[in-house]
């Protein structure tokens, strides 16, 4: 199967080609990225590439960040029994959001599509509603 690759599209005008590697990778960084990937989204600025990522950020940010806040007031909750259980399942959902970020970056690099089957529709969605 093809992936479809934004930058091999010839209906996309010059401007959407021209967003430099960088600026994409800044809003891919781990917790760091969603700053200004909600900059870009509340603004209204960027391009469509732009926007599709920083959307993508936001929401894989978002899910962690919740996530991480329920699991911790689990292990707040609990007995000392569940309490080693939960922070490892912490400590996954954490490396898991690291390792996600870490390969979408390896992907742009490559110059392949960023997109992660159901975060992706769920970015283009619900943030997109809330924020675009």
């Amino acid at each position: 199967m093809k992936e479809i690759d934004l930058l091999d599209n010839k209906n996309i005008s010059r401007d959407e080609l021209e967003t430099p590697l960088y600026q994409l990778f800044i809003y891919l960084m781990p917790v760091v990225g969603f700053f200004p990937a909600l900059w870009t989204l509340y603004r209204r600025e960027g391009n469509r590439q732009q926007q599709t990522v920083s959307r993508l950020s936001v929401t894989l940010a978002m899910a962690w960040l919740m996530a991480y806040i329920l699991v911790g007031a689990g292990v707040a909750q609990t007995s000392e029994f569940l309490t080693l259980r939960l922070l490892f399942i912490n400590s996954l959902l954490t490396s898991g959001y690291f390792l996600v970020s870490l390969w979408l970056m390896v992907r742009l690099w490559q110059r392949k599509s960023v997109r992660l089957p159901g975060i992706s529709q769920i970015a283009e969605g619900v943030v997109r509603k809330r924020l675009s």
